[in-house]
């Protein structure tokens, strides 16, 4: 099932079970899909760019949620922590920082990386495999860790 697929069905659960703020959620992802097939022109958009966008609004919420919790307005921020939650039930399920370190330790011998001055051809590998399976600053610091020892 596609995910514009499964955020319709996720619409119609929300409304028969007057979930307002998980409606809320879904409705936005739906916008952001929308707005970006209609940025391109294009019939369809690809599952990357789909993911992308996923991914995108589930950084966003986070970002918000920690910024919020700075100023004190946990209302605020719980609000987006549970909108972080919905789109995360359409995200792959993210792997952990051993299996992310494992993977760089692969790329950084594929590549031949020798030092911190080849992290930029490491990033680009690893951002392309672990895409959607990964957080980027996640990546980075271990990518970081790795080519520094």
């Amino acid at each position: 099932m596609a995910l514009a697929d499964q955020i319709n069905e996720g619409i119609k659960n929300a409304m028969r079970a007057k979930d307002k703020p998980r409606l809320e959620a879904l409705r936005a992802v739906k916008a952001a899909l929308l707005l970006e097939l209609t940025k391109g022109g294009d019939a369809e958009i690809d599952e990357k760019t789909e993911m992308q966008v996923l991914m995108k609004m589930h950084k966003q919420r986070r970002d918000s949620a920690a910024v919020f919790r700075e100023q004190n307005r946990p209302d605020l921020a719980e609000d987006e922590e549970f909108q972080a939650g919905v789109l995360e039930d359409f995200l792959p399920e993210q792997m952990s920082e051993a299996d992310i370190e494992k993977e760089v330790a692969a790329i950084i011998a594929s590549v031949g990386a020798e030092g911190m001055k080849d992290m930029g051809k490491v990033m680009g590998v690893a951002s392309g495999k672990l895409a959607g399976k990964a957080d980027g600053k996640v990546v980075a610091s271990i990518v970081k860790k790795l080519l520094a020892s």
